[in-house]
């Protein structure tokens, strides 16, 4: 059975993670009370509604209670954001995702009960100033201040070398989690994983490597 996503407030954030869940085939609810952003993904997700999540009665005949996970991703209206996770701990749903813009909405999340709370801006900026930092750095997810998974290219002393030559653990105390590898076909750019490479596996010239590591190590790999 497919798991059910609601998403409650759809400016660019929400639209983006309705969009998103709704393209890897899950079932999405999406619901805003303004009707020029609902109408753009009536065709995209499994039911758009129009409607004021703060009102329990709408968001009950929207259908709200029988999903899986809700994501509340209203914006700058804090009274709203609140007001609707607590509607949705009410209906008994089990996993709440929410965007808050600034700590104090943030912490006000976490103490009523949000799962997972997120700040996209913050996010974003700490992105764009890791890729101005460093540049080769494709990708970076931190996982905590000490580690990360970065995507980057391939350093030169590995080109044609399988893992276990490049002997990237033991030298330099990152591992290898996945390769993408890119190549050209009929004049267009083609990629593939690797998720999870053999030891004998070849990295080439071409390839973008996952690695995960101390912070401080992958910079030396850098």
């Amino acid at each position: 059975m497919k798991k059910q996503f609601a998403v409650i407030g759809l400016g660019r954030f929400g639209s983006a993670v309705a969009e998103t869940l709704a393209a890897s085939g899950a079932e999405v609810l999406a619901i805003d009370r303004a009707e020029a952003k609902v109408k753009p993904l009536s065709d995209v997700v499994t039911i758009a509604v129009q409607c004021d999540a703060t009102d329990e009665k709408a968001l009950r005949e929207a259908g709200v209670q029988n999903v899986d996970v809700a994501v509340v991703s209203i914006g700058e209206n804090i009274e709203a954001s609140i007001l609707v996770v607590m509607l949705l701990k009410e209906f008994g749903i089990k996993e709440i995702v929410a965007k808050a813009v600034n700590d104090l909405h943030g912490k006000i999340l976490n103490h009523i009960g949000v799962n997972r709370v997120v700040y996209p801006e913050r996010d974003m900026a700490k992105r764009v100033a890791q890729s101005l930092i460093r540049p080769e750095f494709l990708e970076q997810i931190v996982l905590s201040p000490e580690y990360s998974i970065v995507e980057m290219p391939a350093p030169a002393f590995t080109w044609n070398k399988t893992i276990r030559e490049a002997n990237l653990r033991a030298e330099y105390g990152v591992s290898i989690i996945a390769i993408k590898k890119q190549y050209f076909l009929e004049g267009a750019k083609k990629e593939t994983w690797n998720i999870n490479p053999h030891p004998d596996d070849i990295i080439t010239k071409e390839d973008l490597l996952v690695v995960l590591g101390a912070n401080k190590d992958i910079e030396k790999l850098s």
